[in-house]
């Protein structure tokens, strides 16, 4: 059975860092794209990053670049989501998906390209 589970959420203070991890089950995840998602309160679910399969591309939303890092340790099956200069407005449940079509832009996320889901994981930035 193909499980995603999310870990390394919590509380931390602005301009600080989490790496959030997403480790995959029952299936392969270097050989797929793997995405990250947020929802905030109130707010629609939004893509934020994709990594492709094979010799990865990388994609960011505006809101996160430059600030954000997405990488793939396929050893443990893993992709991981580094968040720095953490802000108030990163606060959400974080989700990663596996997709079954390729990711090719940081601006657009359709969730119906992705297949299977994890159960989130809550970030709080706050003082």
């Amino acid at each position: 059975q193909v499980h995603l589970v999310e870990s390394g959420g919590g509380l931390v203070q602005p301009g600080g860092s989490l790496r959030l991890s997403c480790a995959a089950s029952g299936f392969t995840a270097e050989y797929y794209d793997i995405g990250w998602f947020r929802q905030a309160p109130g707010k629609e679910r939004e893509g934020v990053s994709c990594i492709s399969s094979g010799d990865p591309s990388i994609y960011f939303a505006d809101s996160v670049k430059d600030r954000f890092t997405i990488s793939r340790d396929n050893a443990k099956n893993t992709v991981y989501l580094q968040m720095n200069s953490l802000k108030p407005e990163d606060t959400a449940v974080y989700y990663c998906a596996r997709a079954f079509k390729s990711c090719y832009s940081g601006d657009y996320y359709p969730e119906d390209d992705y297949d299977y889901w994890g159960q989130g994981t809550q970030v709080t930035v706050s003082s």
